[in-house]
């Protein structure tokens, strides 16, 4: 399991964006960067700093996805057929930790990586700990029976912070994984810029 090595919401006053669209983001109220010079004005990005700032932020909006592992996600996205951009989305989209946070089973992202983890996700029936599996349409993720009345489970499921993509079908604890997304279909809070990424990759 990887760790998260910095506060989590530094990202978004890095960024200067609310990233998961949370409420309780500081950027909400410091909307410039953290440390003491971050208040300091900022210069006009490069192209590669535009395209390094465009990765970041996606890769830290799923949260701990390490550098390695996110690469080896883009060599996948370009050896399938298809827009490289539209890929890689699809592929973060179809983690199992991404589909729990994207079925409102848990309030964050990092929550949804500690919820797999701890065995409290059931997939086709059958307990799963890894939080990056590759779910494919058709399966179905539910909670398991025990793990229902957590107080995070039943804050998320009355947090109206997010709404339900329509590549889910989700029946109280239980949802159906219906297809992979496009990006137009998944509900970031802000702009993501994949083609970005893929930029920045290929140089």
């Amino acid at each position: 399991m990887s760790k998260r090595i910095q506060a989590k919401y530094k990202l978004d006053r890095r960024m200067g964006e609310n990233i998961w669209g949370r409420s309780k983001s500081p950027v909400n109220s410091r909307d410039y960067g953290p440390g003491q010079h971050g208040q300091r004005r900022k210069g006009k990005l490069s192209d590669f700093g535009v395209q390094l700032r465009a990765k970041q932020k996606l890769k830290g909006y799923y949260g701990n996805i390490l550098e390695k592992q996110f690469r080896r996600y883009y060599d996948e996205a370009v050896r399938r057929k298809g827009d490289t951009s539209e890929n890689l989305i699809g592929i973060l989209e179809c983690r199992l930790d991404a589909v729990v946070y994207r079925s409102m089973f848990v309030p964050t992202v990092f929550s949804a990586r500690q919820f797999v983890n701890h065995g409290h996700v059931l997939v086709n029936g059958k307990r799963c700990n890894i939080p990056s599996r590759m779910i494919k349409a058709g399966d179905v993720v539910e909670i398991r029976e025990k793990s229902r009345t957590i107080p995070m489970v039943l804050q998320a499921g009355q947090s109206n912070e997010r709404d339900l993509p329509e590549y889910l079908s989700v029946d109280g604890a239980k949802a159906t994984f219906v297809r992979v997304p496009t990006l137009d279909e998944v509900p970031y809070p802000v702009v993501m810029e994949p083609n970005l990424v893929v930029e920045f990759y290929s140089r």
